[in-house]
């Protein structure tokens, strides 16, 4: 399991749902300093917590490297606190890894990035140890599937 923000949870949810390996995704908020966060919240951008979404994987099937790099792809890790429209610390770029390993992967891939220069500015991902993850309202689980006719995330998930 390892927890990722990346802008919007509604299109990193749908994103990572249709990755083969991945068992499970559901949205939620992270790194924010009140228990039991709202939407509305979270999106005053008052609480400090980050949309994310939690991912379960099956390492036998997909490795985390493979998830990173599909992180990576999703959205624009150069930004702080920004990715597209949204703007505000509740849409930045972090990785909550779950074990010593994951932190260890992560911060090599973004050296690794950085190095090869595969942005145009270097990355601003921030890379923390797992807090609490606080799950989202029901009406934000399966958002873009079960909304396809909103155009919002039809771009990244679509292409």
């Amino acid at each position: 399991m390892v927890y990722l923000a990346g802008g919007c949870f509604w299109c990193t949810e749908a994103i990572f749902q249709r990755v083969i390996g991945v068992k499970n995704v559901l949205p939620g908020y992270m790194g924010g300093s009140i228990k039991n966060p709202a939407y509305s919240e979270v999106c005053g951008g008052n609480t400090g917590h980050t949309e994310a979404i939690e991912v379960i994987f099956d390492p036998a099937i997909i490795s985390f490297k493979d998830l990173l790099e599909i992180f990576f792809s999703a959205h624009d890790p150069t930004t702080l606190n920004r990715q597209g429209n949204d703007v505000g610390t509740q849409y930045r770029s972090a990785i909550f890894y779950t074990s010593a390993i994951q932190k260890e992967e992560a911060e090599e891939m973004i050296q690794d990035l950085n190095a090869k220069n595969e942005f145009s500015a270097p990355i601003v991902t921030e890379v923390s140890e797992e807090v609490p993850f606080y799950h989202a309202e029901k009406e934000h689980s399966n958002y873009f599937n079960l909304n396809k006719e909103q155009s919002y995330c039809q771009f990244g998930i679509c292409s």
